[in-house]
């Protein structure tokens, strides 16, 4: 949407020395203050994202301060369902997994007195030695883990795991108290957003236009859903797809923990370009398991999965909710992963969207003054012609002319 308002133009010393030296102090800030601008960064995310519910519910004659409560109450309580709801159903089904694996591992069978592992390492190491590749011995491997399994190695895990527990105990305090501050920042932020609509419309008129806060708050909603439908789709079609394989008996079991594929998928699809390659990890550890063979249908299932994301879903869902070069939305990424862990990268995404939109609406009203003013550039490398001396005293000596007579 352009504007018909009028531009600022940025002289050229200010565009050689001040842009430079702005873009180092940032640069030198951004370091040590990176948990710092990380807390404030997400509560922007946050506020901006629900400040349009709670524009409408004001509009409901109720005060901006009970109106935040409202909004913020049922954005936690969504949240908090929509994480218990996912919880129960993936520890359910990852303890019936387990129990599973539990039982394909240490449980023999009646026939041969092997367990399920066993059995599928016989029939692969047969596999190997009849196409020559007897130097592989898989079996002489698998057994000796086996054994150590039965020495008591279960019990040292558990140790490990204990162990890990307990020193991590300190990092969820710091989340939770980082989780704290992200609320209240973002409760101070909403309370506060008319205010800072209106100086912003004062400091930049939208001239007609859309105003500021508000392109950013179109840019945060659609990127929430653009990645809501992108998540909803592939997530089923990677549940549906094991559910279909394991119905088949071409991965066996995996019907029964196609709900648990497809939760994991959704989820791990916020994250662009790398979501969908660790999206397809656990269903191929767990084909690995349960047979080798079975690997094969999992990872044509998921390269299918792959081509309609790219193909078909991506370009017609979330065309519009970035509208950014991959290069930097990949920058994006391990930026925000470099100062704040899988959190970070998880609001990279719509704080980027949120900084394009700031981005078109100043590209509109403010212009570098151009280098080329001022008898434009001196052409390099041309020879110019230099202009004869002036002056009586400089004059050069006319040409003799010599006679060819002797």
């Amino acid at each position: 949407m352009g504007s018909s308002g009028p531009t600022i133009q940025i002289p050229r010393w200010i565009q050689l020395v001040g842009l430079p030296v702005v873009a180092v102090v940032v640069f030198m800030l951004v370091r040590p203050l990176g948990h710092v601008i990380f807390l404030f960064l997400t509560a922007a995310v946050i506020a901006f994202t629900l400040n349009p519910l709670v524009r409408d519910v004001s509009r409901l004659r109720i005060p901006r301060g009970l109106a935040v409560g409202i909004v913020y109450t049922l954005f936690v309580i969504a949240i908090a369902a929509v994480l218990v709801g996912l919880g129960t159903v993936a520890v359910d089904q990852a303890r019936t997994a387990g129990e599973r694996i539990d039982a394909y591992v240490t449980e023999e069978g009646t026939v041969g007195g092997k367990t399920g592992l066993e059995v599928d390492v016989d029939r692969l190491q047969g596999w190997l030695d009849d196409h020559g590749l007897q130097d592989v011995r898989i079996q002489d491997q698998v057994d000796e883990w086996v054994a150590s399994l039965g020495a008591g190695e279960i019990s040292g895990y558990v140790q490990d795991a204990i162990s890990f527990a307990q020193s991590a105990a300190l990092s969820v305090i710091l989340f939770l108290f980082a989780l704290i501050l992200i609320v209240v920042i973002s409760i101070y932020m909403l309370l506060d957003m008319r205010r800072l609509e209106g100086t912003i419309d004062r400091r930049f008129p939208p001239h007609g236009g859309v105003p500021l806060t508000q392109r950013i708050e179109r840019a945060m909603w659609g990127y929430v859903k653009g990645q809501a439908i992108l998540s909803t789709v592939i997530g089923t079609s990677a549940g549906v797809g094991m559910w279909i394989l394991g119905k088949t008996g071409l991965v066996d079991g995996a019907d029964r923990y196609a709900l648990l594929f497809g939760l994991w998928t959704a989820f791990i699809e916020v994250i662009p370009y790398i979501g969908p390659w660790l999206s397809a990890v656990p269903p191929v550890v767990y084909a690995l398991v349960v047979d080798p063979i079975s690997v094969i249908w999992v990872v044509l299932l998921f390269l299918f999965i792959y081509q309609v994301e790219g193909h078909v879903v991506v370009p017609n869902v979330m065309a519009s909710a970035l509208r950014l070069h991959p290069l930097l939305v990949i920058f994006g990424l391990l930026a925000g992963g470099q100062l704040y862990g899988i959190a970070g990268v998880l609001v990279s995404l719509p704080t980027m969207a949120g900084l394009r939109a700031i981005w078109e609406f100043f590209s509109e009203r403010v212009e570098l003054e151009p280098w080329g003013e001022g008898g434009g550039p001196i052409p390099v490398g041309v020879d110019v012609e230099t202009p004869p001396p002036e002056g009586p005293e400089e004059q050069q000596e006319p040409p003799r002319v010599i006679s060819g007579s002797g």
